[in-house]
């Protein structure tokens, strides 16, 4: 059986890949004309960029 803080870990990891996917495919694309969203937007890419990799990383850790 999974432990629990593994299948956390993988339920964060689905969460913010799929909000990753919004913010690459949508958002930013949306606030073309206003650079400090632009800005925003690209900020939090990397943001959830580097979370979904740590918890890539993590889940490794606990499936090895």
């Amino acid at each position: 059986m999974m432990e629990n803080h593994l299948y956390n870990l993988m339920a964060q990891l689905v969460t913010e890949s799929k909000s990753l996917k919004r913010i690459k495919e949508m958002y930013g694309r949306d606030a073309d004309g206003c650079e400090s969203c632009k800005d925003f937007w690209s900020a939090m890419e990397q943001d959830k960029t580097a979370h979904v990799e740590k918890l890539n990383e993590l889940i490794k850790q606990h499936n090895a």
